[in-house]
């Protein structure tokens, strides 16, 4: 009896153990498992992406708005000098984070984008910027937000990353933490160009006749051409291209919106990826998943089927009045920029800057500097950086769902359209997206009338306008 009872004591001891798991973990201490068993459960990448040597990529936005014909070539110029400079840090073996923030840093020291100097000015007149850093490899984020006395808001983002334990700064005290840590504070008014005080007033004009902002909306074409907000391009209001949403949803855009780079080697047409001889063929994500975007006077967009509002004399109206008048809605607009990366060590990295929105009430934070909004990094996933509306990209966290589709196994091309078909579908935003797998794979994506692009790999570089 007592060697029944000690076995049923036994036994009963077992089983709670196995319950609680302590068996197991009693096991594992005396018989450890190999090293490359220890890892954490691994997601869907982790069975494709090994520890070897990687092709370095960069991807690069500018902005997703109407841009102006006039404004093409700053666009693509600064686009292409952020470009150079982050992909040659990494081919020389750098580290992605240190290509993303150099390459933002760039598009913030130039006025054709929303990010830094000639940044749009608040209701107040003042620049605040926003940024934020992500580093894949090591899941370490730094942001911040409302700085009025940083030029380059993405290297305090840098220092946050680095140097504290914590995650966020914002205002002066983000202001105070990157000048202890080396950075000069400089005055406000050195960020800001008489070209956004002209637009400030404009838009104030406007909010004291009552008019709607049209930010985001896009214009009401019956309106005085003088009193069109310049900025509504960003998110034109175009119509639904019904007659092409079956099935999959997503309209096929055949002929549209893709433009020659002829005599670069380079061509942008269709679906995919390929590379040939020196130079590749950027087989985009379409160039709107949902919608058809109205083509503004002046302004790159897709030839072809075009979808018009329903009151096209209207519109031809208004758009003869601008033109009489010498007067663009789109012109000299600009939006947030961003950067991702991956390193030849396999490591993701995010960057995302802005100045914000027109007009907006001071102490205004968008989805740029927010983990998992405007930007987001992760190895086992993918880097991501977003442009246009934040509200909406703020409450759908949009960053973090598209890169948790390329995690589920959903190719990044795909993963980029459907984050942009679901932005609009669910609320109505507007915006552009780049996101860049751990594999090398690619997506880019917007629902405006253009974005203005980059991508470097070690076939050579490319910029565009529209995808």
């Amino acid at each position: 009896m007592p060697h029944l009872h000690r076995f049923t004591s036994f036994v009963n001891w077992l089983r709670w153990d196995i319950y609680n798991y302590s068996f197991i973990y009693s096991l594992l201490w005396f018989f450890p498992p190999e090293p490359s068993l220890r890892l954490p459960c691994p997601m869907f990448y982790d069975n494709q992406v090994t520890i070897v040597a990687h092709s370095p990529t960069l991807l690069v936005h500018g902005g997703a708005w109407a841009i102006p014909a006039d404004a093409a070539r700053a666009h693509e110029s600064g686009v292409r000098r952020a470009l150079e400079t982050g992909y040659a840090i990494l081919s020389r073996g750098g580290s992605a984070l240190d290509a993303v923030e150099a390459a933002v840093t760039i598009l913030e020291d130039d006025p054709t984008f929303d990010a830094g100097r000639g940044s749009f000015l608040t209701s107040d007149g003042r620049v605040q910027l926003d940024a934020l850093l992500m580093d894949g490899g090591r899941m370490k984020a730094g942001g911040v937000a409302c700085v009025e006395r940083l030029r380059n808001p993405i290297q305090a983002a840098r220092l946050v990353l680095e140097q504290s334990p914590h995650v966020y700064f914002v205002g002066p005290g983000a202001e105070q933490f990157a000048q202890a840590h080396g950075m000069t504070l400089i005055s406000n008014s050195e960020l800001v160009l008489d070209r956004e005080r002209e637009r400030l007033a404009h838009a104030q004009l406007r909010e004291a006749a009552g008019l709607t902002d049209e930010s985001f909306s896009g214009p009401d074409l019956s309106l005085p051409a003088d009193l069109h907000d310049d900025k509504s391009p960003e998110t034109a209001v175009p119509e639904i291209a019904d007659s092409k949403m079956k099935g999959t949803g997503f309209s096929e855009m055949k002929g549209t919106g893709f433009s020659e780079m002829k005599g670069t080697g380079f061509s942008v047409k269709g679906t995919g990826f390929s590379v040939k001889g020196t130079g590749f063929s950027v087989k985009g994500t379409g160039f709107s998943p949902y919608i058809q975007p109205t083509k503004e006077p002046g302004a790159l967009a897709p030839e072809g089927n075009q979808s018009f509002p329903r009151n096209k004399s209207r519109m031809e109206s208004a758009n003869s009045m601008s033109r009489a008048e010498g007067h663009s809605p789109s012109a000299k607009d600009h939006d947030t920029v961003g950067a991702v990366a991956l390193d030849s060590r396999g490591n993701l990295a995010a960057a995302t800057s802005t100045g914000g929105t027109l007009n907006k009430t001071p102490g205004r934070v968008g989805d740029s500097s927010l983990i998992g909004c405007g930007c987001y990094a992760d190895n086992l996933s993918a880097a991501v950086s977003l442009t246009g509306w934040g509200e909406p990209i703020m409450k759908l966290v949009l960053g973090k769902w598209a890169t948790d589709r390329v995690a589920s196994g959903i190719a990044p091309d795909l993963a980029a359209r459907e984050a942009i078909a679901y932005l609009f579908n669910r609320l109505g935003g507007h915006g552009g997206i780049i996101l860049l797998g751990p594999d090398g794979r690619f997506g880019l994506a917007h629902n405006t009338p253009a974005m203005a692009w980059g991508l470097a790999t070690p076939a050579g570089l490319l910029t565009g306008l529209t995808v």
